[in-house]
């Protein structure tokens, strides 16, 4: 199946963050409003329709480093190419800032999203002990497993 094509573009206002979007990625508001505020977020839009099917958020980290806090695509167009699509945007936006390496993190435990990011150029750089637990005010538990640790993946570009 072809990817379909869509347009990316700074989110320029805060009441314009597709926070739906975001919660596929990640379990509540508290934990985005912890980080979105810092980030550039990005929204991804098809051309048949003008709302948002992807959204990405990146962390400036120092000057050779990003990190990718957030990255969605909205659940009737996954499967399509277009998280891999927005890695490659991400990547060269990246190159185009003078970044030397990209960071993304996801539960020691999510297989299919540890998978993707392999798939995608990244590779396991380290781990966040007790994460999840530390950083939500709940537990969070995915296909009946408790999430406690990040793992950090990173790509040198």
């Amino acid at each position: 199946m072809n990817t379909p094509v869509y347009t990316t573009a700074i989110v320029s206002d805060e009441n314009d963050i597709p926070f739906d979007l975001l919660l596929l990625a990640d379990e509540s508001i508290e934990a985005i409003n912890k980080y979105i505020y810092q980030c550039r977020v990005y929204i991804v839009t098809s051309p048949n329709n003008n709302k948002p099917i992807a959204v990405f958020a990146l962390l400036h980290l120092n000057q050779e480093e990003i990190e990718i806090k957030n990255i969605a695509v909205a659940t009737e167009y996954q499967g399509l190419g277009i998280g891999s699509k927005l890695i490659d945007e991400i990547k060269q936006l990246a190159i185009d800032q003078g970044y030397r390496q990209i960071w993304v993190g996801t539960a020691d435990c999510a297989l299919p999203e540890i998978v993707f990011y392999e798939k995608n150029g990244f590779t396991k750089a380290g781990v966040k002990t007790n994460f999840f637990i530390d950083n939500y005010p709940a537990p969070i538990f995915d296909n009946g497993v408790m999430l406690k640790d990040m793992i950090m993946l990173q790509m040198n570009i």
